[in-house]
């Protein structure tokens, strides 16, 4: 039997398969890799925001019909700078690596990919929270369905797409969701993930997520492109003799490991460039860019 050698590919496509798996808020928001930041001034890309326009009318068999209005396209835009360098380092020892280590994947692996998802999330969370909202909903303490109604309301008067509505919720608002008994299970059978076990049913259209990334009497409506995430995979350091770079479903993943030979020990590091930016958009295609895409909602403060 030829001898199967584990190739630096091979670990770095499972790190990035680990990584997906661990993402909460991550996997809610607009995620794509495919975003050119090669040369690209300031390490920014810009986004285009498509025009908006209304459409017009003409009098029926006018018998002088009045000249038709040419409007302007008028296209905005936004900036995603990766500012960002999210890594986990741990060194392993020859011993460890000879006597402690049966699977490398359970016992280093996966906490390094899971502090950097962490961190990932947690960019996320501060992305979100940070926000400038054009709309804000108090909720009822004791019965938030209203509250968050009215932020259905609020989306659909933006005209913000009904797929994939979110409804992220902080600890608090998540116990006075599940009091009011008025939530409807998912079927994610299949799906392995954290994403999985942090999504607590559906309501009023939103996918209800749960975090303790975000303030506990806060919550967040939101569709994926209200919130960018970008990410690329750092470049394979000629010195290195084992290492690989992976990009999947919008996330990107270097693995290297390379020998202290001064302190006999292996050193395994994973890391990804991240940059974070929040969309906006024109109210009706005019004015100043504003958070449409996303309502905030928060619990009254307890007197």
């Amino acid at each position: 039997m030829a001898n199967a050698f584990l190739k630096a590919e091979t670990i770095a496509a499972t790190a990035l398969g680990l990584l997906e798996r661990e993402l909460v808020l991550s996997n809610l928001v607009w995620a794509n890799a495919g975003f050119d930041f090669t040369g690209a001034k300031n390490d920014s890309v810009t986004i285009r925001v498509p025009a908006v326009l209304d459409a017009r009318e003409q009098d029926w068999r006018a018998a002088n019909p009045a000249d038709i209005v040419l409007d302007t396209l008028t296209e905005s835009s936004i900036d995603v700078k990766l500012n960002k360098d999210i890594y986990s380092a741990v060194q392993v020892t020859d011993e460890e690596l000879t006597l402690d280590i049966k699977d490398f994947g359970a016992q280093v692996l996966q906490p390094q990919v899971s502090a950097v998802a962490r961190a990932i999330d947690t960019g996320v969370a501060n992305l979100i929270q940070g926000a400038t909202y054009n709309s804000t909903v108090t909720l009822d303490a004791k019965d938030p369905w209203t509250g968050i109604l009215e932020a259905r309301s609020v989306l659909n008067k933006q005209n913000v797409p009904f797929k994939d509505r979110t409804l992220l919720v902080g600890a608090d608002v998540e116990t006075n969701i599940l009091k009011s008994d008025r939530l409807a299970k998912v079927d994610q059978s299949g799906d392995d993930s954290a994403l999985r076990d942090a999504t607590v049913g559906r309501l009023a259209g939103f996918n209800v997520v749960t975090s303790n990334a975000i303030d506990p009497a806060a919550a967040f409506a939101f569709v994926p492109s209200a919130f960018v995430l970008a990410t690329r995979a750092p470049a394979i350091p000629g010195g290195v003799a084992f290492g690989a770079s992976q990009s999947y479903n919008g996330l990107s993943m270097r693995w290297i490991k390379d020998y202290d030979s001064a302190k006999l020990r292996d050193r395994s590091i994973v890391n990804i460039y991240a940059g974070f930016n929040v969309m906006t958009d024109k109210p009706d295609g005019r004015g100043v860019p504003k958070l449409l895409r996303a309502v905030k909602l928060t619990l009254p403060k307890a007197p």
